[in-house]
């Protein structure tokens, strides 16, 4: 039998294939709609100029995006300097999540973060198992930890099949980006 109340989800886009930012916009893009306050801090991206930053000025007050990454860490090749640019934004997580003023929560690249070791996954664990109740948190990346998937509400795994870029095609303005 479904509950009545709101139940704050832990939703978790994962895999190898596009699309993972990309849904969580979409539920964010839903969600505001729906006039819910929503925030995303995406952990690696924050030297390009995306698309959803300029989409997040036309939905403010509800959807705001805060880049905290410095480039892909194939870009910076400063592994110290990655995992202290990550820890700040997840302490900025964190004090979201106790500030509790916003319905859902984006957290973009933070399966990557826990995956190259820059965050530690039972904090991650622990912060969101005693999230507000009523809190929704999305957490986008490749290679979801196992003790992220184990609590989770709702996991999808991208699988790429094709993808242009193996075809020679860079990435495209307003599509991937």
């Amino acid at each position: 039998m479904a509950k009545e109340k709101r139940v704050g989800l832990v939703i978790v886009h994962t895999g190898n294939g596009k699309g993972k930012t990309t849904a969580a916009l979409g539920t964010a893009l839903r969600a505001v709609g729906s006039k819910f306050k929503v925030f995303m801090v995406q952990f690696i991206k924050g030297s390009w100029d995306y698309g959803e930053l300029h989409v997040s000025e036309r939905l403010a007050p509800y959807f705001e995006i805060k880049p905290m990454g410095e480039g892909f860490t194939w870009e910076t090749k400063d592994k110290k300097r990655d995992a202290e640019v990550a820890q700040k934004a997840w302490g900025f997580c964190k004090s979201l999540i106790e500030a509790n003023e916003h319905d859902l929560l984006i957290f973009d690249e933070i399966n990557n973060a826990m995956d190259y070791g820059y965050l530690d996954v039972e904090d991650v664990v622990e912060t969101l198992k005693n999230k507000p109740e009523e809190l929704h948190v999305i957490l986008t990346g490749r290679n979801a930890p196992k003790e992220i998937v184990d609590i989770a509400h709702l996991v999808t795994e991208m699988r790429e099949i094709k993808h242009p870029f193996h075809q020679g095609i860079i990435a495209q303005k307003g599509i991937e980006f």
